[in-house]
């Protein structure tokens, strides 16, 4: 499979992880407003444990699998101090996303004990990673 090939589907990959990663916080901030055990809660549990495990968790296990065949690929990347900045973020962004698994959780259990407001700020993070990302992958401004 060329380079080009796999990138395209670390790209559809990443862009699938990048939504979900979007939109499980804006649930958790209806979620935070609804009346544990109410019909809301409960739709909201369900929509947020099949968004978490159909989608977010195999695109985040497909993008890596693709950015990772991109780097045996082009080892050289390695050295880029991009690739660095890009590295952290990505890091931070899996971080992010063991939080929201472990947030969901406690929703699922009743125990939410964060604001709707906690996680209107939280739905900022996956931008501003994502802001950094994309700047070293097409900027690429410590080459």
């Amino acid at each position: 499979m060329s380079y080009e090939w796999i990138k395209a589907f670390h790209v559809m990959s990443m862009v699938a992880w990048m939504a979900g990663m979007f939109y499980l916080p804006r649930l958790f901030v209806y979620h935070a407003d609804a009346e544990p055990g109410s019909e809301l809660s409960e739709t909201l549990k369900i929509m947020e444990r099949r968004l978490l495990r159909a989608i977010i968790n195999p695109a985040m296990v497909s993008t890596f699998v693709f950015g990772i065949w991109m780097l045996v690929l082009i080892p050289e990347f390695l050295s880029d101090g991009w690739f660095h900045v890009k590295l952290a973020c990505l890091f931070l962004l899996t971080g992010f996303h063991g939080m929201m698994a472990r947030w969901r959780r406690d929703f699922a259990a009743d125990a939410n004990r964060r604001s709707a407001r906690f996680y209107r700020i939280a739905n900022e993070v996956p931008t501003i990673l994502l802001i950094v990302i994309v700047i070293m992958v097409i900027v690429k401004p410590f080459s």
